[in-house]
């Protein structure tokens, strides 16, 4: 698990999917209840490659669309 994954977990509010993957991996539990639904990961490994997911989705969210500015002349040597 990428430590910089699990400390933005940790640090979603209460509550939140994030936060609840958090709190199983860290306590070392494979059956997370969020919403009313019950997921049984079958490896800690599985539910932090989940949060890994989570984590990137949320992200690519934020992320801001990236711009090139192109510039041309008339003028200038061939």
């Amino acid at each position: 698990m990428d430590p910089t994954v699990l400390a933005w977990a940790l640090a979603q509010p209460a509550g939140t999917r994030a936060a609840v993957l958090a709190a199983a991996f860290t306590g070392g539990t494979t059956r997370v209840t969020f919403d009313g639904r019950t997921v049984e990961y079958r490896s800690l490994d599985e539910l932090g490659r989940a949060l890994s997911v989570l984590h990137a989705a949320e992200n690519a969210a934020a992320r801001r669309p990236s711009v090139t500015l192109a510039s041309f002349s008339r003028e200038g040597s061939w």
